[in-house]
């Protein structure tokens, strides 16, 4: 009996084990930015995918702190050498004009694309004969590293750290309409006046010639380089994306169209549940009679580069305040420090801001920032700088949860206005509880649907099915230029010409007339 039960029991986890192998996926992960709150997004679903029992390979410009089961880390150090000069003219860049802006982003993308292919880590991955079920790719300026997913004979997923921009929507035909749907780089929201519709279109109207005539030629020229094997165009397979994992929600920006196989995911990279702080900075934040104010300018703008006016009207502003504050400061010695000040080069940023004692964050204004925020109930000051920033500050305004001090007007009496403006209104506190309210009220959470969505096209080898017709119309044909001509056109030809007629008619019949007429006057004239 006991020998029977032995063979039962190992027979079950002989079977639980053959189970497991057969649902368990092979996956590459590629994070190509030196952004850390990029790398945060997808290293999030990275660790995912592997909690959930799947083989993962990391290619990114960070190790990992600690190996992780089922993660093979790939390390493309090269990145960073390569965009650090991008990142450290952060304040000077975002003074110039938006068009020469673009330019020089676009011109990073370029070459952090050609420096991820060619690093030889990557170079000797795409030798081997290892095979994936599904590529997944950062969607950030980086077109060419999706032939990825061909080389590998996989499905390609997108994942969008920016939310959504025409660089991942037209991966799969998400409609945008400029009437509504606001460039994520211009700060209008969802209800735009007519000066604010034409400048939207201006500039998506722009954004389109310069992709399409400009940078995507260059990153095609790229594609053709690395992948000369690979049978698709570089136009098509673009369009063949399976999916888009998008680092936003419906809650924090407007209800928008996507298309079925672009789904929302934002705040995947959120703790749901808080961690413990370590000691010193614990110890600061329970100490504080009068709360704590958290301050950090993200990952990419370091505090210490601020000029030092900028750097003495913040110590001159948080020396005013009766509550401490936590401080990003990238450097050791902070000159004339007040003594309510913790700095540290790192924090543990989702943890902090889910203390109870955090009353409000000061913050850049970034996508990840603002989400945390958001999520943890904290209301917040921004000081964006470039990107995106300016967008989250207006909706956070619009919202009433946020109150923005431009970096240009940044004084101590500005700054110190807009905190206790912020901290004496207890409806921005109110309004953000109710928006983080909305947020968490979700079926699964957003890592969950992420990993869900991911096995999805797994299962369904690519899940084809989900793809747009539109993918497969030029631009006349999507935005119905023909048939609006023909139809319309031939309504208006119609129109035309039965005008003419009736003119001619009208005229044919006042012709008559007055022939008619002519006698009857000539004879009338004998008459008399």
């Amino acid at each position: 009996m006991q020998l029977t039960s032995g063979r039962t029991g190992f027979l079950a986890l002989l079977v639980l084990g053959l189970l497991s192998c057969v649902s368990a996926y092979n996956y590459l992960v590629v994070l190509h930015t030196a952004a850390r709150s990029h790398y945060h997004v997808g290293s999030a679903l990275a660790k995912g995918l592997a909690g959930a029992g799947h083989q993962v390979t990391l290619v990114s410009p960070f190790e990992l702190k600690k190996p992780i089961k089922n993660i093979k880390d790939v390390t493309v150090k090269a990145i960073l050498k390569a965009m650090q000069g991008s990142m450290s003219n952060l304040l000077e860049s975002s003074k110039e004009p938006i068009i020469k802006q673009i330019l020089g982003f676009h011109n990073m993308g370029l070459n952090i694309t050609e420096v991820l292919l060619s690093d030889p880590a990557v170079v000797e991955l795409m030798k081997s004969n290892q095979t994936y079920d599904a590529v997944i790719s950062e969607v950030f300026l980086n077109e060419a590293h999706f032939g990825l997913a061909e080389h590998f004979n996989a499905p390609l997923i997108g994942l969008g750290t920016f939310g959504a921009i025409s660089w991942n929507t037209d991966l799969v035909g998400t409609p945008s309409p400029p009437s509504y749907i606001p460039h994520a780089l211009l700060k209008f929201s969802d209800h735009m006046s007519l000066a604010e519709r034409v400048g939207n279109l201006a500039f998506v109207t722009y954004e389109y010639l310069f992709l399409n005539y400009f940078y995507l030629p260059h990153q095609e020229a790229l594609y053709l380089k690395f992948f000369p094997n690979n049978k698709q165009n570089f136009y098509e397979m673009r369009k063949n994306t399976a999916l888009v994992l998008l680092n936003q929600h419906v809650s924090l920006s407007f209800p928008r169209p996507y298309s079925p196989n672009m789904i929302e995911v934002g705040g995947m990279h959120i703790n749901r549940k808080r961690q413990p702080l370590p000691e010193d900075i614990e110890k600061f934040i329970e100490e504080a009679e009068h709360g704590v104010i958290y301050f950090s300018m993200g990952s990419n703008l370091k505090s210490k580069t601020l000029p030092l006016e900028k750097r003495q009207a913040l110590i001159d502003t948080f020396a005013q305040l009766k509550q401490r504050v936590l401080w990003k400061f990238e450097d050791p010695n902070l000159p004339g420090k007040p003594d309510n000040v913790f700095i540290s080069d790192w924090f543990p940023q989702d943890d902090i801001l889910a203390h109870d004692k955090v009353l409000a964050f000061i913050t850049h204004g970034g996508l990840l920032s603002t989400t945390e925020s958001i999520y943890h109930r904290k209301p917040f000051v921004g000081i964006p700088i470039f990107g995106d920033q300016f967008l989250n500050m207006a909706r956070a305004e619009q919202n009433g949860y946020g109150v923005t001090v431009n970096y240009e007007d940044l004084t101590s009496s500005n700054l110190l206005s807009a905190i206790k403006r912020l901290l004496s209104d207890p409806e921005a506190t109110k309004k953000v509880r109710d928006m983080s309210d909305r947020y968490r009220d979700q079926l699964q959470t957003p890592l969950e649907r992420a990993v869900f969505w991911v096995e999805h096209v797994s299962r369904h080898k690519g899940a084809k099915y989900l793809r747009s017709a539109s993918q497969d119309l030029n631009f006349i044909q999507y935005h119905n230029l023909d048939a609006i001509l023909i139809l319309y056109g031939g309504i208006l030809f119609v129109l035309y010409c039965l005008f003419k007629l009736i003119g001619f008619m009208f005229r044919l019949l006042q012709e008559l007339f007055i022939k008619k007429e002519t006698p009857k006057s000539k004879k009338k004239a004998k008459q008399n």
